[in-house]
């Protein structure tokens, strides 16, 4: 089986969102978004690309567009930044969010 590699890509959009994507062909897929024929992107065209990276199978990339498409606007910017200690912070408060929410007793004291 060959593997081919793949990128998670985040592109800021004129309307100063982001979009996250993932796929085999960096440099045409931007150019897609650009020419405004995608969805999300045509009425919010891209100004830049902030983020890429590559993975090895497209898998990878699926998954992780997913992870990264459910983070707060602050923990797609600590990625962005290459800011580790932000996104541990980032991380920590979702998980103890998460249990707050599944322990609703907490919530009485």
């Amino acid at each position: 089986m060959i593997f081919e590699p793949c990128f998670i890509y985040i592109l800021k959009c004129s309307d100063n969102s982001y979009y996250v994507g993932h796929t085999n062909n960096l440099e045409l897929r931007i150019k897609e978004h650009c020419s405004g024929v995608e969805g999300y992107t045509s009425a919010r065209l891209p100004e830049m690309l902030v983020y890429a990276k590559e993975l090895e199978t497209r898998d990878e990339a699926f998954w992780l567009e997913r992870q990264i498409k459910g983070w707060s606007r602050r923990k797609k910017e600590a990625l962005i930044n290459n800011n580790v200690d932000q996104l541990k912070l980032f991380a920590s408060r979702a998980k103890w969010f998460k249990n707050l929410i599944s322990h609703p007793k907490i919530l009485d004291n």
